[in-house]
């Protein structure tokens, strides 16, 4: 049987922090960080199963939270006492605390903002917009989150542009060939998911950037299914932008960041007007900021930003190393008992993916799969998974999902079988 790879292999080099993080993870023994876990689900040890939609948070992120709260709250950037400074330091600390995660040249190419949705449809809107003429295109692939398809359907609806769609192949691998074709004289923007969320492929980024550099087509990646698992290197990829969220990267919900190179971001007008994006106002003219600021209106979820360097902070800890050594065994392990089961199919088997197993089982709808294993203390995701257009691909209403965390092992995906059997034993499938 052919194994799935992890996608990329390498060591991050921002690295730090508790070096014997890695080893615990290897060991297994990464969940006493993670305190949800301490508490039993019906009487039972929880099986949480459910990253690809939102992660757990250690107590690193906690720490993090509570003490910035409890003890160094301030607004930021415009006080000039000893908290607001501190409280500025910290937000814009958190700024280089992703720069160096994504391997960005500087802070200021760091933009923050709500998460991966609201950064694609601020670049739709203020980056790729502008580009924009009745007829020229947009190339998405069919394995995209609803977050990178709707900003861009919106888009086109308003200026004439048109969106065109890469297929996939059965595997759920990206059809090059056919993604190459696509790309024409009018193609003004590309954006792609690094990592499926249906399916956990991973795209070939570096052979898409440089197809796209050959045509001077500038690239959006969604990369909010693939900080968690594997690194990033943004000057390395020479990608244009690279988007990702705080709440998949065992960070905060409502928090999240984009990168863009520096001569974009100069070049785009702001997004949202009001507190922080200014540099004058006056009733005749304002002008604005430079970036990142002129991207960050209002008040910023100043916490959040925080919290998720925390989070960055913590998984540099653990190490891609360790991290990917720890995925590709249990990836490998879940790919071959789960595809044991009489009546599993898996939906999206491509050679390069990460921790993802969708699947649907015969004469259960996923719905009652995720009841049922929800009762034995499983948690997973039923549903479309906010990609329905990969549903209709494999002629499905719906998958099973369950995706890894740092904090699974073996006896989960035992528990996740067990509960599988018990649902093909109560339904007679």
């Amino acid at each position: 049987m052919n194994r799935p790879q992890l996608g990329i292999a390498g060591v991050s080099a921002a690295e730090a922090g508790e070096a014997n993080r890695g080893q615990r993870l290897l060991a297994g023994s990464l969940r006493a960080d993670f305190p949800l876990f301490a508490h039993p689900e019906r009487g039972r040890p929880l099986v949480y199963l459910d990253s690809a939609a939102s992660s757990q948070k250690p107590q690193p992120v906690l720490d993090a939270l509570q003490d910035f709260y409890s003890r160094g709250y301030a607004n930021i950037h415009r006080g000039i006492y000893r908290l607001s400074a501190e409280a500025t330091a910290q937000y814009e600390q958190a700024r280089k605390d992703v720069a160096r995660f994504v391997g960005a040249a500087r802070a200021e190419e760091i933009v923050f903002a709500r998460g991966t949705t609201e950064a694609i449809n601020l670049l739709a809107q203020s980056f790729v917009r502008p580009r924009l003429k009745a007829g020229d295109e947009i190339l998405i692939t069919w394995m995209e989150h609803h977050s990178n398809i709707v900003p861009w359907q919106l888009l086109c609806e308003t200026t004439g542009a048109v969106l065109k769609v890469a297929p996939i192949s059965d595997a759920g691998e990206l059809d090059l060939e056919a993604f190459t074709q696509l790309m024409t004289p009018r193609t003004r923007a590309i954006s792609v998911a690094h990592v499926s969320n249906a399916l956990g492929t991973v795209n070939p980024l570096r052979e898409i950037i440089r197809l796209a550099r050959e045509r001077d087509i500038p690239v959006i990646v969604d990369g909010a299914q693939a900080v968690p698992h594997v690194p990033v290197d943004v000057q390395d990829l020479d990608c244009d932008f690279y988007v990702f969220s705080g709440h998949k990267l065992y960070g905060p919900t409502g928090i999240g960041a984009f990168y863009g190179k520096s001569e974009h971001l100069q070049a785009m007008p702001p997004y949202q007007g009001g507190g922080d994006m200014i540099r004058t106002v006056t009733f005749a003219e304002t002008t604005y900021a430079p970036p990142p600021a002129r991207f960050e209106a209002g008040t910023p979820d100043i916490a959040g930003a925080v919290g998720l360097a925390a989070a960055i902070r913590y998984v540099e800890s653990v190490g891609f190393a360790a991290i990917e050594a720890h995925e590709k065994e249990l990836l490998a392990y879940g790919t071959e008992v789960l595809e044991s089961i009489p009546g599993l199919r898996m939906i999206g088997t491509a050679r390069r993916k990460v921790g993802v197993f969708s699947f649907v089982l015969d004469g259960v709808h996923p719905h009652d799969v995720g009841t049922i294993l929800d009762g034995e203390s499983v948690a997973v995701r039923a549903g479309h998974h906010c990609a329905q257009p990969v549903m209709d691909r494999y002629g499905v209403p719906a998958t099973t999902r369950a995706s890894l965390g740092l904090y699974n092992d073996r006896a989960d995906i035992d528990a996740l079988v067990a509960a599988i059997l018990k649902t093909k034993e109560l339904f007679g499938a």
